[in-house]
């Protein structure tokens, strides 16, 4: 059985002509067969977001934001296309896209959300892997670019389905891998599935990364690659803090540990099939590839053993109080955690006292009204909104100066186990 590998390239490895043709020097400069897997170029995503929610909101489409995406991607274009056939073919295949992406919106209900955003955001990822696979066609290097819908399919859960994972493995098994017979590199769109009848899905935002696990997951690959704009994983977000350190290994429970507290280097989703069937995760720099990177895997423990700072901003505190000053006892909390539930909201942090209960989760302002005003038929309710929630792994006991600075910052809630540390901060309205 030949052995495959799995490579994902997310929007800021492509969101220029020359980060394009560094993906193909990083491809080229290995020989194995690979399944490769890319998110949409730079900004597109959001900008895509923008389209759906002025039809959802307003009912009406923006000519300009399509002439930006087209404008956008028409740069790449002209900067990766040596000959002129090439490029002028390349152009007319992404201007025919978007305006198939423009004409869709309009025949669609601007009411059902979940299903527009799938159905117009799911177009990022298609033309960002027909640019590159018409690069990749002119430069001679062999490949075939594939539909992900194809092959993952999923629930009707738009926005975030669910993976019918037996499905999905027999597609890939009996129809993408037979594909490496006649090529050496299968391209393909992370984020995006469809259903049974044949609608596009996504996997929830920065699905990407969940994609590429899947197929790595589905085709027994050797490892999978992350290719990002750091050197691997680091202990914190170096735009946070300073003097960051890079993680060499990570055990793949730490990384679930790391990704379910918002470390955003990698999707939650992830870690889980991978370490099912004991596939490493490379996590390198598309700028240095040379570089060792961080590799996930079965190892023994975190090397360096370090504290591991996680910040989450935009986050919105909510405490719950009887109204008649009972104590909060479980029939209470049982309440709260069904009102939350049929919002769907993740709680990242709660805590309870004797006459309140409080939850700490992100920040919502579309259903945060709603949320209150149904809790408010039972309980009086308050809240804060525009907090951070820091997560510290294997904390130390200055980990949280080293963090924060407590003049300009005020503690709402701390916590601690063993392992983690976790504090609700507000910024200081006089720093």
């Amino acid at each position: 059985m030949q052995k495959v590998y799995v490579e994902k390239f997310g929007g800021a490895s492509v969101n220029t002509s020359s980060a394009v043709k560094n993906v193909l020097s990083i491809l080229g400069s290995e020989k194995r067969k690979r399944i490769v897997v890319v998110s949409a170029m730079g900004k597109t995503t959001n900008a895509l977001e923008k389209v759906v929610n002025l039809w959802h909101n307003e009912r009406r489409v923006d000519e300009k934001d399509f002439e930006a995406l087209l404008s956008y991607h028409f740069e790449i274009i002209d900067g990766l296309f040596k000959k002129e056939n090439d490029r002028m073919a390349c152009r007319s295949l992404v201007a025919l896209m978007l305006e198939e992406c423009r004409a869709k919106i309009l025949t669609l209900n601007p009411n059902d959300y979940d299903f527009l955003y799938d159905s117009i955001v799911s177009y990022g990822e298609r033309v960002s892997t027909s640019i590159i696979s018409s690069y990749m066609s002119a430069e001679g290097f062999s490949h075939r670019h594939i539909s992900a819908p194809d092959f993952i399919k999923t629930n009707n859960n738009f926005r975030t389905s669910d993976l019918k994972w037996k499905q999905t493995e027999t597609l890939i098994k009996q129809n993408l891998l037979p594909l490496f017979d006649v090529c050496d590199t299968v391209l393909t769109q992370g984020f995006i599935g469809s259903t049974k009848e044949g609608y596009t899905t996504t996997l929830g935002r920065e699905g990407s990364d969940f994609s590429a696990a899947i197929f790595a997951y589905c085709s027994d690959a050797e490892s999978m690659t992350i290719w990002k704009d750091v050197s691997g994983v680091m202990n914190a977000d170096p735009k946070k803090m300073k003097n960051t350190v890079l993680l060499e290994t990570v055990p793949y429970k730490e990384a679930i540990e790391l990704s379910y507290y918002g470390a955003s280097i990698i999707h939650p989703k992830t870690i889980k099939p991978l370490e099912n069937k004991q596939i490493p995760l490379y996590v390198k720099s598309f700028n240095n590839p040379q570089d060792k990177g961080t590799v996930i895997s079965d190892c023994k423990e975190l090397c360096p053993l370090v504290p591991n700072y996680i910040f989450k901003d935009n986050q919105t505190l909510l405490s719950v109080y009887p109204k008649d000053f009972s104590f909060i006892a479980e029939e209470n909390i049982s309440k709260i955690f069904e009102v939350l539930s049929t919002f769907g909201i993740k709680v990242n942090m709660m805590q309870n006292s004797a006459l309140s209960f409080s939850v700490c989760f992100d920040r919502n302002d579309n259903l945060l009204p709603e949320i209150i005003e149904t809790l408010q038929q039972s309980y009086v309710v308050r809240y804060n909104n525009s907090l951070c929630l820091l997560t510290i792994r294997h904390y130390e006991e200055n980990s949280v100066s080293n963090a924060l600075n407590t003049e300009q910052y005020r503690i709402l809630i701390e916590q601690k186990s063993r392992i983690t540390l976790q504090c609700l901060v507000e910024r200081k309205a006089d720093s």
